[in-house]
């Protein structure tokens, strides 16, 4: 760039004299109106439907596949196990799996937020089953409030989470490593809360359990619920179109934010009905929905959503523009600190026990899965908080329908680890194809 100025620079001193003037002292020639830049997505758009189609497969060329592989997975998915067994597409089956998603979901939420750094957080199980086991001694064993011993839990999760993000903002330590660590230390300390016991049976009527189980009966619910969303959705995109008609930089046009709002509110509205074929709008799925909404806010409307994704994408470059990075991965470990306690709150809710087991078994392994297939990258820079819930339904759908199908758990693990590790070399083979295009 420099250079470039210099070069400018040189060429204007040669062809002119002092202030300015013409070398040969004529009168100095009136500069050329510069041409406003035209965004190639304008063209695309006046071109209509042909437009449309030529910009998606340029995009497909270029490895900009978005959420295209992982809607296209729970189709498939959906499509084998409903043909294999109509029980997985009834309302009971699929109303089910939106509540046993809810837990992973919340943990991946947080795991989202960390691979947005290209960094990762082995803790998570480790954590949600120490801030469920926490709500459980304190709340059933020592008789505390149990709005008090929800809160004491959620603050435990976001304190273990600012720990790791000293040690590695300040410290230096890798992210790994310390969340390696701490997923023995506070596995050890979970077993330590529990005692000799090992299983505390969480009541009925806890504030966790109905948190989990809670079901609105009442049709109205669901379909409000659907309606409220798209409506917000709506209004949300009008209002982006004309802040950014009024800075003249290219907008999404009216005919293309009803058709976008058309399609979510088709998928809304299918949802509900769905739900009230069963038993009505689940709490906890409600509670995920809040979540997800508020935090894509954070991430893709807020000044700190947008430091996040520079820290991933070039942690000099954000550096350089003044981003206090280490203020940057210290939040974010704290807030995927706050999202294990979160989700182990709900997992308890659902077996309502806290036990030696919780956070174990394959928790780690399908948070990170959700996560990654959903469609946010290894590598940093590039996800959606949206990636949590596809990832999860994508994870639950496989297990419910194996479930079904009456396969074992040996071959759960193999599949669905095959499926971890098809969305990764997709991650991989998107990435190369947007560097080949120039876009990486």
């Amino acid at each position: 760039m420099t250079g470039d100025r210099d070069r400018d620079q040189g060429a204007g001193d040669r062809g002119a004299g002092r202030f300015g003037r013409p070398a040969d002292g004529g009168a100095q020639a009136p500069a050329p109106e510069s041409l406003p830049a035209v965004d190639t997505r304008l063209i695309v758009r006046e071109e209509g439907f042909r437009g449309y189609l030529g910009e998606f497969r340029r995009k497909m060329r270029s490895g900009e596949l978005g959420s295209l592989p992982v809607i296209v997975a729970v189709i498939v998915i959906w499509t084998v196990f409903g043909s294999l067994d109509s029980t997985f597409l009834s309302a009971q089956n699929l109303s089910d799996l939106s509540q046993q998603i809810v837990g992973t979901g919340m943990i991946a939420v947080g795991i989202v937020f960390v691979l947005l750094l290209g960094e990762i957080d082995l803790s998570v199980g480790s954590v949600s089953g120490l801030c469920a086991a926490l709500f459980a001694v304190l709340n059933v064993n020592n008789g505390m409030n149990q709005w008090l011993a929800l809160l004491v839990a959620l603050a435990g999760g976001a304190a273990v989470g600012l720990i790791h993000g000293f040690f590695f903002a300040k410290v230096g330590v890798p992210a790994f490593v310390v969340t390696l660590a701490g997923n023995l230390a506070w596995n050890g300390l979970m077993l330590q809360v529990l005692g000799s016991t090992g299983t505390v049976n969480i009541p009925s009527e806890s504030v966790v359990s109905k948190l989990y189980s809670t079901l609105f009966h009442s049709p109205a619910a669901a379909y409000v619920t659907a309606a409220v969303g798209v409506g917000l959705f709506l209004l949300a995109s009008l209002l982006d179109a004309r802040r950014r008609q009024a800075a003249r930089v290219p907008y999404r046009p009216i005919a293309e934010i009803l058709l976008r709002t058309f399609v979510i509110a088709a998928i809304a509205f299918a949802a509900a009905y769905i739900l009230n074929r069963y038993q009505g709008l689940p709490l906890a799925l409600l509670i995920f929905l809040i979540l997800l909404v508020v935090l894509d806010f954070v991430l893709r409307r807020t000044r700190y959503g947008r430091q996040i994704f520079a820290v991933g994408g070039n942690i000099e470059g954000a550096r350089r523009a003044g981003i206090s990075v280490p203020f940057v991965r210290m939040s974010v470990f704290t807030i995927a600190g706050t999202m294990a306690a979160v989700g182990g709150l709900f997992l308890a809710g659902q077996i309502q026990s806290a036990s030696q087991t919780s956070g174990g078994g394959n928790l780690l392994m399908n948070v990170i899965a959700a996560a990654v297939i959903g469609g946010t990258s290894l590598f940093g820079g590039r996800g959606s908080v949206w990636s949590a819930l596809l990832g999860a339904l994508v994870i639950g759908s496989i297990q419910s329908g194996m479930n079904i199908m009456g396969v074992s758990n040996a071959v759960q693990f193999m599949i669905t680890g095959s499926v971890l590790l098809a969305a990764v070399v997709v991650d991989s083979l998107s990435r190369r194809s947007q560097k080949a295009a120039g876009r990486a």
